[in-house]
């Protein structure tokens, strides 16, 4: 190997690493099809009541097309975990603006998990667990190896969870003082504003600091090689342990 050599090899693995990195990303946030399936119920209920100013056409529409996303995944026999979790968002929005008679109350749900979440990822950090790696762990094959046996992966994780928590703690900052003083149609197109843009952010910071972290520590591969070690020990102790009779059976 010549000195030229070596960069491009690190150069390939750090692509590689990246790679592996976004494509964990893109399957555990959703990819395209996730935040559309996100933001479209949202942004149906806005229109229309901004049209007609009628809550029970508006709720009945956003929670008709989270069920239409949900009937298309299960037609493709694809992953339905984020469409699902569209369409129970939407049905307590349903339920909440239902039960007031207030519009506004459609975003209160998703409004108090928003916050909810952020602070979870901010204490999960505090206590030395941050959310980001108990989400994206099973997804690496590292379980929770990262807590004990990596600690630079773990930095990463408290790094990346810090930066979902402020970000949607930002937007709760946002949004609270809207659903008090704006009206529905205001919230709304706010609300849909910010629902792509800090999720991208926080989904960048969080490829950028595990990108430049040590690689995961592939648990289900070490669990495969011990099994599979124990299994030649024991074809081998059993190879041994019929030697001897067999020498005995030829003598």
């Amino acid at each position: 190997m010549t000195s030229l050599d070596k960069p491009t090899e690190e150069t390939t693995a750090d692509d590689g690493a990246r790679a592996v990195t976004e494509a964990a990303l893109l399957e555990a946030f959703g990819g395209i099809r996730g935040m559309v399936e996100t933001v479209l119920p949202g942004l149906l209920f806005v229109t229309i009541f901004t049209i007609n100013k009628d809550l029970h056409w508006s709720a009945i529409a956003a929670l008709a097309v989270s069920l239409v996303l949900v009937a298309v995944r299960l037609a493709m026999r694809d992953t339905v975990k984020h469409a699902f979790s569209g369409v129970f968002g939407v049905a307590f929005g349903v339920v909440f603006a239902m039960m007031t008679g207030n519009a506004k109350d459609f975003y209160l749900p998703g409004m108090l998990y928003t916050l909810g979440l952020g602070l979870a990822y901010i204490v999960t950090t505090l206590a030395g667990v941050p959310l980001i790696g108990l989400i994206l762990g099973p997804v690496f094959k590292e379980n929770l190896s990262w807590r004990t046996r990596n600690p630079g992966r773990k930095k990463a994780y408290a790094k990346a969870s810090w930066a979902w928590g402020l970000i949607l703690l930002g937007k709760c900052a946002i949004l609270f003082p809207l659903y008090w003083w704006a009206d529905t149609t205001q919230l709304g197109w706010v609300l849909i504003a910010l629902k792509i843009p800090p999720f991208l952010l926080a989904v960048w910071l969080t490829w950028v600091f595990l990108a430049k972290a040590p690689a995961p520590i592939d648990v289900f591969a070490e669990m495969e090689a011990q099994e599979k070690a124990e299994e030649e020990r024991a074809a081998a102790a059993e190879g041994s342990g019929r030697t001897p009779g067999r020498h005995r059976r030829e003598a």
